[in-house]
């Protein structure tokens, strides 16, 4: 009789149990939030890598002009000047001092470039190969900047957009040109 009982009241507690709906709406948020966190701020850390991307390459665009027209020649104008005139123009999004690398050549044609890679066999950041080659008038110059971006999401379930060893986003900017003659 007693083992009658316990399983009437199983059942009874099983079917209230299985009837009753409260917490579902916690439970299946509990779920999905991290995949739904993850892929938000994915999309929030991308919309501003791809707003500092662009930053970065109207400065240099804005920057390229001053070798173009020959300002950027003189001996007084070096490689600092050229990057505090990237830096003039992409506000204080990007700290320039330490994390803005620039590296400007003269090219023998437009398509017979070899430039060394700027990442390394291990993924890592490589400026050793830099260097501040303005050219002269008429010469074909190249003008490149780039920028590590310190990736703000944490890589959770393959999103983080980092494309170097150390987990953070290599930026360029790439501006190629003929000198106007000086």
């Amino acid at each position: 009789m007693f083992s009658r009982v316990t399983n009437k009241i199983r059942r009874r507690l099983l079917r209230r149990f299985i009837k009753n709906h409260d917490g579902t709406a916690a439970i299946e948020f509990a779920i999905v939030a991290l995949p739904f966190f993850a892929i938000l701020f994915a999309i929030l850390e991308t919309a501003i890598i791809f707003f500092a991307g662009q930053l970065l390459e109207t400065g240099l665009s804005d920057a390229a002009r001053l070798v173009r027209t020959g300002q950027a020649q003189n001996n007084e104008f070096n490689v600092t000047d050229f990057k505090d005139a990237v830096c003039e123009n992409v506000f204080a999004l990007l700290e320039c001092d330490t994390g803005l690398r620039i590296d400007v050549r003269e090219l023998e044609s437009f398509g017979g470039a070899t430039l060394p890679p700027p990442v390394d066999e291990n993924g890592d950041f490589d400026d050793s190969e830099f260097v501040y080659q303005p050219g002269n008038g008429g010469d074909i110059v190249l003008v490149r900047a780039f920028y590590e971006w310190p990736s703000l999401v944490p890589d959770v379930l393959g999103s983080s957009p980092s494309n170097l060893a150390n987990g953070n986003y290599l930026l360029s900017a790439t501006a190629t040109f003929r000198n106007e003659p000086f």
